[in-house]
């Protein structure tokens, strides 16, 4: 099975928020951004074109002919809970550190760890082979889609953060 891993244009948000799973807007250069990743994709098929919920990411699908994608809540971003909007220098919570310390396993206030969501994507990926799809597109984030990467090449979660993904990149991985 082929993964079309598409990651959503650029937000209109400051940089330096916290914003992972806040339904946050496209930005300005939306499609400008937005006509590349269509080309990138204009000549592929797919069998299924699954998305987050958020409207960075079903913007992006719309405008990409995929009008009417299956939304799915386990491709949702990293949920930085209490922390969801707040600039990330100015965040109080004695807790941050803890989580500087060890991301991997420890989430934020109220929020989740990057294994958890790991976890999440793992069980998306274990009903994605239940299906009978052959060329699926995903429409997500970019942490989604380093957790895909971990998952499906057997690298080490400590990695996590090798594979590089830029707004409107367009990855294939295969699944076996």
């Amino acid at each position: 099975m082929k993964l079309t891993l598409i990651r959503h244009t650029s937000v209109a948000i400051a940089s330096g928020i916290c914003y992972g799973q806040s339904d946050v807007d496209v930005s300005f250069s939306f499609e400008t951004e937005a006509l590349i990743v269509k080309e990138k994709l204009q000549y592929k098929s797919f069998d299924a074109v699954f998305s987050s919920p958020l409207q960075r990411c079903t913007k992006l699908a719309d405008y990409c002919g995929y009008t009417q994608p299956i939304i799915d809540n386990s491709l949702l971003e990293l949920n930085f809970g209490a922390w969801e909007l707040e600039v990330w220098d100015e965040i109080q919570d004695p807790h941050l550190n803890v989580y500087f310390e060890n991301w991997i396993d420890k989430a934020p206030t109220h929020g989740e760890s990057f294994r958890e969501m790991v976890a999440r994507v793992t069980r998306f990926l274990e009903d994605l082979k239940s299906k009978s799809y052959e060329n699926i597109a995903i429409f997500t984030h970019g942490g989604v889609i380093r957790a895909i990467w971990l998952i499906i090449n057997g690298i080490d979660i400590e990695n996590a953060f090798d594979l590089e993904v830029e707004y409107g990149d367009v990855l294939e991985v295969e699944m076996i």
